[in-house]
């Protein structure tokens, strides 16, 4: 499918938005400093930690500029040492960092990850009433958007506050404004908001989406059905340009207007820790993308990608760069 297609065409007052895209991508949230235990212990046992950061939308912030992007993010930060570490390690990846913003009283997010002998790590947050939690429409200026490409969201933004929330609406409805393709990502956390609310929010965003993004759970919770192909079409009515559906160990499933097709999980020699797959997916799709790369091979590299990072422990320390792509294929074709 022709590149083109997939990016939005934005209008005001019925007239087509001309803007310089400096940005590929924007996209903005919560980021926070991430403590995970050095050996496989429960936290109460565990001396010693590493310390990281973390956060969906910063992960595919990282993901993208690692892979050569220019990627654009916004956040507020709480003024103190961990927001400082955070914003360091932000900028030092090359990430645009000039719209993040420090709040003088709000504390920057910390949550631990206790790692499991098999299975998934239990996560600990300790994020209520976090600077990112304070996000508002007015800390979302126009050029943030009307300069991107791409704007991607998820749906853990609008869980974080009422205020965050009418700021995602709005970055959407700017968008849609000004051209820019609206990636969604539902990224349901339970732990933030009910079934209920997760569904009537994430529904409504949808409408303004150009490409979703669903886990096959998340695409059951939010469209009743129960096969991705029927998923991927119930997004495709609602307005709907792409539609990835992740469906863990067996790959994904794509599906267009005028294309469908399923791209296997690339192969992963030992799963370490499977958090922050599913941004790293949305990083090698979105590159895939701006690379114009035909949809099967885009959604390929996201395969890539994901599968990447969940050899490693954390959720950004196992994301390639565009080096670490290419040489694999080089070792392939040896």
């Amino acid at each position: 499918m022709a590149q083109s297609t997939l990016e939005a065409r934005g209008r005001d007052g019925g007239r087509m938005v001309n803007q310089a895209r400096t940005t590929e991508v924007a996209t903005f949230g919560e980021v926070m400093t991430l403590f995970y235990p050095t050996t496989v212990d429960p936290l109460r046992f565990a001396h010693r930690f590493a310390k990281t950061v973390a956060g969906a939308e910063s992960n595919v912030a990282v993901g993208l500029a690692r892979l050569g992007h220019r990627v654009n993010y916004l956040t507020k930060l709480g003024d103190d040492e961990f927001g400082r570490f955070v914003h360091h390690f932000l900028r030092g990846e090359g990430v645009d960092t000039r719209h993040v913003t420090f709040h003088k009283t709000a504390p920057t997010g910390v949550f631990f990850k206790q790692r499991q002998p098999t299975g998934d790590p239990q996560i600990l947050y300790y994020r209520n009433h976090s600077a990112a939690s304070t996000l508002a429409p007015s800390d979302i200026p126009e050029e943030f958007i009307a300069s991107a490409r791409y704007l991607h969201l998820t749906g853990i933004t609008p869980a974080l506050s009422a205020t965050a929330r009418e700021a995602t609406f709005t970055a959407a409805q700017m968008a849609r404004e000004h051209g820019t393709t609206v990636v969604l990502d539902p990224n349901i956390r339970r732990k933030l908001w009910s079934a209920e609310e997760a569904q009537e929010t994430l529904l409504r965003l949808a409408q303004w989406a150009d490409i979703v993004l669903p886990g096959i759970d998340e695409g059951r919770l939010l469209t009743g059905r129960d096969s991705a192909e029927e998923m991927a079409a119930e997004f495709l009515n609602a307005g709907a340009r792409l539609v990835v559906v992740k469906l863990g160990q067996d790959g994904a499933y794509y599906r267009t207007n005028d294309t469908a097709g399923t791209v296997p999980a690339h192969p992963v020699p030992t799963v370490v820790d499977p958090v922050g797959a599913g941004d790293a997916f949305a990083a090698g799709l979105l590159s895939g993308l701006l690379r114009e790369q035909p949809l099967p091979d885009a959604v390929a590299l996201a395969t890539r990608v994901a599968a990447r990072v969940i050899e490693w422990v954390g959720d950004v320390e196992g994301l390639p760069t565009w080096q670490d792509i290419t040489e694999d294929d080089e070792r392939i074709t040896r």
